[in-house]
């Protein structure tokens, strides 16, 4: 299997550092709502833990919500729904 950026982390980490939203997180000023599946398996739960417990430490306003038993995509309806409550009151917070 051909790894995403075209080396795995392994042969080229500098380009896995690059693509990592870790590396600028210090940069980061806008409010940022997390909607995660706890199983998500392109974005695992502790790495979305680790971004927004950087952001709470750095003073941005954020918000981290974990859907059980869903993966990368949500799924279930009633989390659906969550999530676009959700985003439509967070948009109604931060851009009026």
């Amino acid at each position: 299997m051909i790894p995403y950026f075209g080396a795995s982390v392994y042969d080229d980490p500098a380009i896995y550092a690059r693509s990592s939203p870790m590396t600028y997180i210090k940069n980061v000023k806008t409010p940022t709502l997390i909607l995660v599946g706890e199983r998500d398996g392109e974005c695992p739960l502790p790495q979305s833990y680790e971004y927004w417990h950087a952001l709470k430490a750095l003073g941005v306003e954020t918000q981290f919500v974990v859907y059980p038993n869903e993966g990368h995509r949500i799924s279930k309806p009633e989390h659906r729904r969550d999530t676009i409550r959700r985003a439509i009151g967070w948009f109604d917070l931060h851009l009026k």
